[in-house]
């Protein structure tokens, strides 16, 4: 079994030959250190991981040599590490929401990395495109805390701007799928270590019902699809899998999120990938430390399959490269089926 198969057989709730492992994201400074020089597809086959997750593209308005506007005309600040920080929003009024016109969908650009990766890979190891789904986009368009005073008092705003963002999301779902992607991954965070940004309520009431619209026109694509979310999501969860997603990423031990009782609760329905604490035991422990951590995490969250292997949210910059290579090898190693409890 090679690595495409591998995850594609976990996302089909079968029993590969081994735990799959990879990553959403991966900072360029650890790739940087494990293949000078390379990038993220050559990382892949540096460590054989099982798949590669690819970005859309856009193009950048550099205002100076650490800031630029992108195509939604957010205005981001780069920090050094894998995401700018929004500093400024285009829609600040009613006014500007009614006039504003997203990105083209249909850009030439749009997939270039997206074709590479294909031609590279393409039935040898799993190529997931990487987009956003019913939050980021709305946050990113009118700031967080705008958002969220929205949420309470102009629900008609939200619901628009969730519309545009499920509109333009699918559509470009659709696409990838056509050009060679096979898997959907969406990056919304919706929840911090002590709960979601919203009542569950008002995530049933405003989010959900595009969020599983856009799940289903994902769907339709013929792909599976994997959710991302750090943060405490039990007062949610049960809608989430309700939507019907395949995969939630990354089951957050820094939120109190077992990923044992997940297992045990929605194993059956859907699978799992994590969560190695990556602001513990891989950014501070040694490599041993690790491995250990890695074989627990298989014997906890890999029997009877659905189970991806990887840290508890990405390879931040803060993890030495060593304690990565621990991770992956030890997956190689105890991640064989099959596995005892």
């Amino acid at each position: 079994m090679n690595s495409f198969e591998r995850v594609m057989t976990v996302l089909r709730k079968g029993i590969p030959d081994r735990v799959p492992v990879f990553e959403w994201v991966i900072d360029k400074n650890v790739i940087e250190a494990i293949c000078p020089g390379g990038d993220q597809g050559d990382l892949v086959e540096e460590l054989d991981l099982d798949a590669i997750v690819v970005p859309q593209d856009e193009i950048r308005e550099r205002i100076n040599d650490t800031t630029y506007r992108d195509e939604w005309g957010v205005i981001k600040k780069q920090s050094g590490q894998a995401y700018a920080m929004q500093i400024q929003y285009p829609l600040v009024s009613r006014s500007d929401i009614e006039r504003y016109r997203p990105p083209d969908p249909e850009a030439a650009y749009r997939f270039d990395s997206l074709k590479q990766a294909v031609e590279r890979f393409k039935g040898k190891k799993a190529i997931i495109i990487k987009l956003r789904d019913v939050f980021s986009q709305p946050r990113d368009l009118r700031g967080f805390e705008q958002l969220l005073i929205d949420c309470a008092l102009d629900q008609e705003l939200v619901t628009d701007l969730v519309e545009i963002s499920v509109s333009y999301f699918g559509r470009l779902a659709e696409r990838a799928i056509e050009l060679g992607a096979d898997i959907i991954h969406t990056g919304d965070d919706i929840a911090d270590n002590h709960g979601p940004f919203f009542s569950p309520q008002l995530y049933k009431e405003i989010f959900y019902p595009q969020f599983k619209k856009l799940v289903q026109r994902f769907h339709s694509t013929g792909a599976p699809y994997i959710k991302h979310s750090d943060g405490y999501l039990w007062p949610i969860l049960d809608l989430l899998v309700d939507s019907g997603l395949d995969m939630l990423d990354p089951i957050d031990p820094l939120a109190g999120m077992d990923i044992a009782l997940v297992k045990k609760r929605y194993g059956n329905q859907i699978g799992i990938k994590g969560n190695v604490d990556c602001a513990g035991v891989l950014q501070y422990g040694t490599p041993e430390d690790v491995a250990a951590a890695t074989r627990a995490c298989i014997h906890i969250a890999s029997p009877g399959g659905g189970h991806v292997l990887s840290s508890s949210n990405s390879i931040h910059s803060g993890i030495p490269a060593h304690n990565f290579i621990a991770m992956v090898e030890a997956v190689h190693r105890f991640g064989q089926y099959p596995i005892g409890v």
